[in-house]
C-alpha cells in the first residue's frame, strides 16, 4: 500500500507558475515505483499530464504541457513534483498523483495502482 499526497494548488494568472508536490509517507518502497501527474477538468476525462520511471531516467509529457511543465522525482525524501511555468486558463484541473509499480509503465495510464486525493489548480485569464 502507497499512501500519497499532494500539496502545492492554488489559484495563479495565466502566464504564472506554480509547483506541485507529492509525498509518499510510510515504509512503502517509493523508489521502486513509476510516478505519474495526471489532472481532470471538470466534464473532461482524466489524462496522463507527466511521468517518470522509478530510475528517474525515463520522462514522459503530454504535448500540451512540453516545454512547460518539469517533472522529477527526489527518492531520499520520497516526493515527487511537477514544476508549472506559462500556466494557461486551459490548465486548470485537479491534480493527482499516482503511483505504478514496479515493472509496469509509467506512460500507460491503467498501469497506475495508488493515487493520492487530488488538488486543485486554476489558471485565471
Amino acid at each position: 500500500q502507497v499512501q500519497l499526497v499532494e500539496s502545492g494548488g492554488g489559484l495563479v494568472q495565466a502566464g504564472g507558475s506554480l509547483s506541485l508536490s507529492c509525498a509518499a509517507p510510510g515504509r512503502a518502497a517509493f523508489s521502486s515505483y513509476g510516478m505519474g501527474w495526471f489532472r481532470q477538468a471538470p466534464g473532461a476525462e482524466r489524462e496522463l499530464v507527466s511521468a517518470i520511471s522509478w530510475s528517474g531516467g525515463g520522462i514522459y509529457y503530454a504535448d500540451s504541457v512540453k516545454g512547460r511543465f518539469t517533472i522529477s522525482r527526489d527518492h531520499v525524501k520520497k516526493l515527487v513534483y511537477l514544476h508549472m511555468n506559462s500556466l494557461k486558463p486551459e490548465d486548470t484541473a485537479v491534480y493527482y498523483c499516482a503511483a505504478a509499480p514496479y515493472g509496469r509503465s509509467e506512460v500507460v495510464s491503467r498501469e497506475y495502482v495508488y493515487w493520492g486525493q487530488g488538488t486543485q489548480v486554476t489558471v485565471s485569464s
